[in-house]
């Protein structure tokens, strides 16, 4: 980075602004407000004022500058500021430590430090993670990160779990188009009949739930479950023939978790029932009650909004086993391997864990404040790839305040206290509550117990896979990205064995 910035206020002209630049040498300048980042000016915005026929003598920076950029911290990764840069065409990047302006980078410190590539090589550098690279073309949604927006097809997904069923998501997946009345129907009769578990699973199951968590179980039982019906590499397949393995594989999954929870718990399963729902059956198998309504509407609307959320791990690694030409079992396995990482499918019941850590409203801003000073992860806060606030969060806020109790108001609090604590030690570096956090506190107060959380998550996120296995088998290619060797330089001599003595 360029240090120290350069600077100017949002009453400065353009012309001062402008001269400032000219000294300096430099493309632009960080407008600041009490040592704070306001906006950054840049020869571009100049050339705009007058092309405009603004007068620089008179027009104020504050006009021209682009308000609140983003910024980094000085010891963040070069491939946050090219991501930056490139996905809002900035040249300008500041840096803040600590709140104050201490330098700038800029479009060509980046060039300067790229790696030179063999001539040979035609693939371009990627950030670590795959960050921001698009891998594949999809009709099945998007997620905007920085507008704070993601779809189904051509639906905002938070007006669909607004305002529609599972059901009705679920159908314009895989056929789509969202149902009218009648298709809906037919559509909820037909995943009626598929949502018993078949003869031989059934059998194994007692084993299974008594060695293993509810996700190995499931992916044990998926496995077994493919095996059993004979489900046969998309390869070879039909679309229709996959679409109702799909079906099938999407019914059966809440019977194999909450039978498997039930026998953990030495307790007998429930019988699917035809006549509920996808969630409220689910959630009476798992509990073995009557489902409360507002409870069934609450669980449908949390896995309307994480049935799909662009490539993430788990629906990446779907279709990468999908592209071998693997049948469905085996990709969703795969998936379902990806999703019982701590860093993919654990937040939820991670952040119930820090509430129960901070224990009590008073000790609140103490504990917040702490984990911030030293650097520690505040769970269900920040997000990959929403840079603004979580529309999923902000949705579930709204059912858990619907469902009311302690354990609501006191995350509200914790919420509250966080973003404010953040802000003071923080600036700049906003930070909002994902889908992860209210998820624990919606399923909390729906009665699902805590170990049950993730597996959860993917009872409803199975339908997404699916979605994604039958798009990648639709339009196939072999998934085979390249990577860079950075070990010793080859070819070395082969030392000789050396004799023992």
């Amino acid at each position: 980075m360029t240090c120290p910035a350069v600077i100017c206020t949002a009453e400065d002209t353009l012309a001062t602004a402008a001269r400032t630049m000219q000294t300096a040498q430099t493309g632009s300048v960080v407008v600041t407000d009490d040592d704070k980042v306001a906006g950054i000016l840049t020869e571009r915005d100049l050339l705009r004022a007058v092309a405009a026929g603004g007068d620089p003598a008179s027009e104020l920076v504050r006009r021209w500058m682009t308000a609140r950029p983003d910024v980094l911290e000085p010891d963040e990764r070069v491939d946050r500021a090219w991501e930056s840069l490139t996905s809002h065409r900035y040249r300008h990047l500041p840096v803040v430590e600590d709140g104050r302006c201490v330098g700038v980078v800029s479009l060509r410190d980046l060039v300067g430090v790229a790696r030179i590539r063999p001539a040979a090589e035609t693939s371009a550098d990627v950030p670590a993670g795959l960050e921001g690279v698009v891998v594949a073309e999809t009709t099945i949604g998007d997620v905007r990160g920085r507008e704070g927006f993601f779809h189904y097809r051509q639906y905002s997904a938070v007006e669909l779990a607004a305002s529609r069923s599972i059901e009705d998501v679920w159908h314009l997946l895989f056929r789509g188009q969202l149902p009218d009345a009648a298709a809906l129907a037919a559509f909820g009769d037909e995943l009626g009949g598929l949502r018993c578990l078949p003869v031989a699973l059934a059998a194994l199951l007692p084993r299974l739930a008594s060695t293993g968590a509810p996700l190995d179980v499931l992916r044990t039982a998926v496995s077994f479950l493919g095996a059993e019906l004979g489900w046969q590499p998309t390869h070879d397949i039909g679309a229709q023939e996959l679409a109702d393995d799909a079906m099938q594989l999407c019914a059966v999954v809440p019977t194999v978790l909450a039978a498997a929870h039930r026998l953990r718990c030495g307790l007998d399963p429930v019988a699917p029932r035809s006549d509920l729902g996808f969630a409220a059956n689910y959630l009476s198998m798992l509990t073995g009650s009557e489902p409360d309504e507002r409870h069934a509407r609450a669980l449908e609307q949390y896995m309307m909004l994480t049935i799909d959320h662009g490539f993430n791990a788990s629906t990446f690694t779907a279709r990468v086993v999908t592209s071998t030409g693997a049948d469905l079992g085996a990709a969703v396995v795969a998936a379902i391997g990806a999703l019982s990482g701590p860093l993919h499918g654990g937040a939820p019941s991670r952040a119930l864990d820090m509430l129960d850590a901070i224990g009590t409203p008073d000790r609140t801003e103490a504990y917040i404040r702490r984990a911030v000073e030293h650097g520690d992860r505040i769970m269900g806060f920040g997000h990959r790839v929403y840079k603004t606030e979580d529309p999923r969060s902000l949705f579930l806020r709204e059912v858990a305040e619907g469902l009311g109790g302690p354990l609501v108001e006191f995350a509200r609090l914790v919420e509250r206290t966080t973003v404010d604590v953040l802000a003071e030690l923080k600036p700049g570096r906003e930070l909002y509550a994902n889908v992860e956090f209210y998820a624990g506190v919606v399923m909390h107060t729906c009665g699902i117990p805590r170990e049950m959380f993730t597996p959860t998550f993917a009872v409803g996120r199975t339908i997404g896979w699916c979605t994604h296995v039958m798009e990648q088998a639709s339009c196939n290619r072999l998934i085979r990205p390249a990577a860079r060797y950075v070990g010793p330089p080859p070819p070395a001599p082969v030392p000789p064995l050396t004799s023992l003595p």
